[in-house]
């Protein structure tokens, strides 16, 4: 049988960064994890139409910071930024620290994001369009931006069928195996009438991109040969 990795997990620390950024001793850390985790699920769960790719979430001893990426920010900003000052009162609520500060950040390119696209694909299934034309678009779509490689995979009851079955379409080239490569997932599941259908997004971007300045690399650290010692 295959061994299934997920590609962000397999790349942390070469061109990846955790999604949690902190430090805890292990008397907290599952406190702390599981305050992350409700987090998360409050701001998608109120905010869900605003296109959320992420959420990183970043602590120091006494505050929080949480950072959306979101291709539709306004939605979270408000007029007058009065949805951000909502959002930092239920992270408030939610985490055990004093300070607590949001920032939004947009996504220029939804139809090159792997989470965006899943969650777009499952949108359409939910309102009863075919599978395969929902899929053949968004791959198409992310072709024309300049993505090396597009691979969907959808499994569960498609088009209401009464046995559940998986289809696949890819097209350019997704190295899952090399390390280096720049391999963007995302997972979301639509409820349709006739039952969860699973989402899976693989897109491989070019080597330029915001995630690999923030990546943890070994080689960074390591002093170069002319440096003084």
């Amino acid at each position: 049988m295959g061994q299934k990795v997920n590609p962000i997990g397999f790349r942390i620390a070469i061109n990846k960064n955790w999604d949690s950024r902190w430090f805890a001793k292990k008397a907290i850390f599952g406190d702390w994890l599981h305050e992350d985790l409700k987090v998360r699920t409050r701001i998608k769960k109120d905010f869900g139409s605003a296109a959320i790719a992420k959420i990183l979430i970043e602590r120091s001893t006494n505050s929080v910071r949480v950072t959306i990426y979101s291709a539709r920010p306004g939605i979270l900003i408000g007029r007058k930024g009065s949805e951000l000052e909502k959002i930092r009162k239920i992270v408030a609520k939610l985490v055990s620290c004093r300070d607590v500060l949001v920032d939004v950040k947009e996504v220029r390119n939804a139809e090159t994001n792997a989470q965006l696209v899943c969650e777009s694909i499952a949108m359409q299934l939910e309102r009863r369009i075919g599978f395969r034309r929902a899929m053949k678009k968004a791959i198409l779509t992310a072709m024309d931006m300049g993505v090396e490689g597009i691979k969907i995979r959808c499994a569960g009851r498609l088009g209401g069928a009464e046995l559940a079955r998986v289809e696949q379409y890819k097209d350019g080239k997704i190295p899952l195996h090399t390390l280096k490569a720049n391999i963007d997932y995302g997972f979301h599941e639509a409820e349709t009438t006739a039952g969860k259908i699973g989402i899976k997004v693989w897109i491989c971007h070019k080597e330029s991109f915001e995630e690999m300045n923030n990546a943890i690399n070994a080689k960074k650290g390591k002093a170069q040969k002319s440096s003084a010692r």
